[in-house]
């Protein structure tokens, strides 16, 4: 990392000192403020850390302006055309492809980590039928450090390894299991014969009673999804992640934290309110109204899953699930389905409409996601669920990253206080 000097001068003070400009291998540099506080007495104010960077990694990059993501350095793109989950997931958490020797022996690590605990899985009869599935998610997730106590040792490469392995391995089990119980059947237990998305879709939907056999088309289209969503680089739940595992929390924990940043819809909830957005405008002949909701700055209708805070000119992401998703609904969805052909029907505007094209509102990753788990199958209150999914091989990436950093430390934010100046109490008989 290249390192430039920069002469910082107090204003109020005249006061100057010396600050670094750091370089990454790409994108903009940074200015190390860390003396600020010491040199200055004052802090930055930069609410919700939009233009801090809160650590170094290694992991992944992203160039809104231009539509790049990059795992490890390797384009999405090309992770997408040529590689699996499981490939994509070893790459993230070990910095490189694996040659196949080291593939074979970390899918078959995950394979075989994917059962849990029978204690474990009894959680869930404390759980009400229709508890929110990222609600159990969650609890179960973090009720695992119960568990493990035998591997549990951050500072040991060796646990940090095999952490990475259960949580890969066992959150497809435990969302799976949610969602049984909130059918009320009995849990599917993982086959270790099945690729990583076939063995969910057959825990997702297998039963007791028959044979069931997992479309390739949709475990194919949920391989893709995954890797997709693998990681994004410092987003809500990764920085919560690396937040509370920057205190020296079990690793268990700090995963659980993330999958409750997740849950927020601000975040892991898009693909479920395109969704529910596509149910308010109910056919295709109530299109031309809601566009003209969305375009009416004083209404409060919102087109979902159009845009995107960090691609300002086209999500990657959504260029790669297009097809795939033009695929899955050749193959499973109903032709008779009027939120599919909705759907359909205002990707075709958003791509050609002057409006969508001036302002840069093209369907996103999320638009395209929901309506893939939708015609799989995957009900709605279960999107975020797969998102966490996805999502935890990046979350074990960048805490491995941190925990093995050695200038890591804990996370503290500060702030501007504008609350009362010192006041003395006040007895109760003299209140008001």
């Amino acid at each position: 990392m290249a390192e430039k000097a920069f002469e910082l001068t107090n204003l109020v003070t005249g006061k100057k000192s010396i600050a670094e400009i750091k370089s990454g291998t790409l994108g903009p540099d940074v200015l190390n403020i860390a003396s600020l506080a010491r040199d200055h007495d004052m802090f930055t104010f930069d609410p919700g850390f939009m233009a801090t960077a809160s650590c170094e990694s290694k992991i992944t990059y992203i160039d809104g302006d231009q539509g790049i993501l990059l795992y490890r350095g390797i384009p999405i793109e090309q992770l997408a055309e040529k590689s699996n989950f499981l490939e994509v997931s070893y790459l993230l958490v070990n910095g490189e492809l694996p040659t196949a020797q080291q593939l074979g022996e970390f899918s078959h690590a995950v394979q075989y980590h994917t059962m849990i605990n029978e204690s474990l899985l009894r959680f869930f009869n404390g759980f009400q039928y229709n508890a929110h599935p990222m609600a159990m998610l969650s609890g179960v997730v973090a009720s695992m450090a119960a568990f493990y106590h035998d591997s549990m040792d951050i500072n040991n490469p060796r646990h940090r390894e095999i952490f990475a392995h259960r949580v890969i391995a066992k959150i497809p089990t435990i969302a799976a299991a949610a969602y049984k119980h909130s059918l009320g059947q009995p849990f599917v237990y993982p086959r270790n014969d099945l690729d990583y998305c076939s063995n969910l879709l057959h825990m997702f939907f297998a039963v007791p009673c028959e044979q069931y056999s997992v479309d390739p088309v949709a475990a194919q289209a949920l391989d893709l999804l995954f890797i997709l969503h693998a990681d994004h680089e410092q987003n809500a739940s990764t920085s919560t992640v690396r937040m509370a595992g920057s205190t020296g929390t079990n690793p268990y924990a700090a995963i659980s934290s993330g999958i409750s940043a997740l849950w927020g819809p601000a975040h892991g909830g898009a693909n479920e309110a395109v969704l529910a957005m596509l149910e308010q405008i109910g056919t295709v002949e109530n299109v031309p109204k809601y566009l003209a909701k969305a375009k009416d700055k004083n209404d409060h209708f919102r087109l979902m899953g159009f845009g995107h805070r960090v691609y300002k000119n086209f999500d990657p992401r959504a260029t790669i699930i297009r097809t795939m998703c033009h695929k899955v609904l050749a193959k499973l969805g109903k032709s008779d389905n009027p939120l599919f052909e909705l759907a359909l029907k205002l990707e075709e505007i958003a791509l050609k409409d002057e409006y969508f094209v001036e302002r840069k509102l093209y369907p996103n990753v999320d638009f395209y996601s929901g309506i893939i788990y939708s015609a799989i199958g995957i009900p709605q209150s279960m999107f975020t669920v797969m998102f966490a999914i996805a999502r935890s091989v990046g979350w074990v990436a960048h805490w491995q990253e941190m925990i093995a950093d050695p200038a890591m430390k804990i996370s503290r934010p500060r702030q501007i206080y504008t609350g009362p100046a010192q006041r003395d109490y006040m007895e109760m008989s003299d209140r008001g």
